[in-house]
């Protein structure tokens, strides 16, 4: 149907027709992603830089240059060998974190800019580590990372590029430095070491002296105390022993005393005669000859004589010429002295209850039955028990 309308000429320049178009079309249109930036040509020379999105172009005149990733970009480059300012060499890594901000730039004003970025590094770097000791690149990172990274933003601003940061990834010196410094750092630690169980020993030390200083003097007042209280106690032994001892020779005299007044007063109230004074004399004489040290006895011979004059002192002559002795009249006073006194409260343990305690445990048991049962009568019990 085609070639009977336009014939087969037709056909084939329809078909150049709508080829260019196509490729036309695809000319005009330029799809750039997010995150990049293409850098845009009209007849060999820069005409705008375009970002993310669908851009058209002038077809057969526009052309993308080169397309830009402007995300921050994280590269790490090889380790390097510098050489420090003790003549040592060593192998530095180094981690640069940039952006591009001006993708024109990064394409027209240099070459590569990823190169670049690498051999203004390690020059710089070289610069940086070349004035510093070992010991002090070691442990100068943050004063080496700062000055890197201003030294490369400052060569870097004219390719469009912002240095964000620049690490040292690792720092390695020679093998035999490895050695000494792991020996030296081994000495370090060890020292150290030694330096802190000195250290621990000298507190642990001091902490027990004063602990046995705290314990010795909590002894010593223990002691104190306990010297006080025993001084005390036997100072208030000593008083109530001197009271005790008081009070029962008190006692004691006053028995005496009342011993002497009730005899005295018995004595009175009964009355003696001399005749009772003569044979109680009697009496007591063959008791006077019972020591082992009597041998011999005798009845004084103005025994009678003293009777006598005693008769005649104390009594009355009768009529028939012979002294009778009459005794005194005996008072109420000396009867009532002379009587017996009641002594059930002599024994009282009213005073103490653990005297009383024991007094009537001692009663219970006293009082407690005993089993009289005739001794046959018990042994027949036993001889029949089932249990025998």
């Amino acid at each position: 149907m085609i070639d009977a309308i336009f014939g087969s000429g037709g056909f084939l320049a329809l078909v150049l027709i709508v080829a260019l178009i196509a490729m036309v079309v695809l000319k005009a249109i330029a799809l750039i992603p997010q995150g990049e930036a293409a850098v845009i040509e009209r007849l060999g020379r820069y005409t705008r830089t375009v970002s993310g999105g669908i851009t058209l172009l002038v077809p057969f005149i526009d052309r993308v240059r080169a397309k830009v990733d402007v995300r921050e970009r994280v590269v790490s480059f090889p380790p390097q060998a510098v050489i420090t300012q003790d003549n040592l060499t060593v192998a530095i890594d180094i981690v640069v974190t940039f952006q591009i901000n001006d993708p024109a730039k990064a394409i027209y004003g240099v070459d590569d800019y990823i190169v670049g970025v690498e051999q203004i590094s390690v020059a710089t770097l070289r610069d940086v580590v070349g004035g510093m000791t070992l010991e002090e690149t070691l442990t100068s990172r943050e004063v080496i990372n700062r000055r890197l990274r201003g030294e490369l933003d400052a060569a870097t601003t004219k390719w469009g590029l912002r240095i964000s940061r620049v690490e040292l990834k690792a720092i390695d010196p020679p093998p035999s430095i490895q050695q000494s410094m792991e020996k030296q750092m081994k000495a370090d630690r060890e020292k150290r070491a030694t330096i802190l169980a000195a250290e621990g020993q000298r507190e642990a030390d001091i902490k027990t002296a004063e602990g046995e200083k705290q314990a010795r003097i909590l002894s010593a007042e223990g002691e104190k105390h306990a010297a006080i209280l025993a001084a005390e106690a036997e100072r208030q032994a000593m008083i109530l022993r001197a009271e005790g001892e008081r009070a029962a020779q008190y006692l004691k005299a006053q028995g005496e005393a009342r011993s002497i007044q009730k005899v005295n007063a018995a004595i009175r109230s009964s009355k003696l005669t001399p005749e009772v004074l003569a044979y109680q004399y009697l009496e007591k004489l063959p008791k006077m000859a019972e020591g082992k040290a009597s041998t011999l006895w005798m009845i004084p011979s103005q025994f009678g004589d003293s009777l006598e004059q005693f008769a005649r002192a104390l009594g009355k002559r009768d009529d028939d010429g012979v002294f009778r002795y009459e005794p005194a009249t005996v008072d109420e006073e000396t009867k009532e002295m002379a009587e017996p006194e009641n002594t059930e409260d002599w024994f009282s343990t009213e005073s103490n209850p653990e005297i009383a305690a024991a007094l009537a445990a001692a009663t219970a048991v006293a009082n407690k039955p005993v089993d009289k049962e005739p001794v046959p009568a018990r042994k027949k019990e036993i001889a029949e028990s089932p249990e025998v």
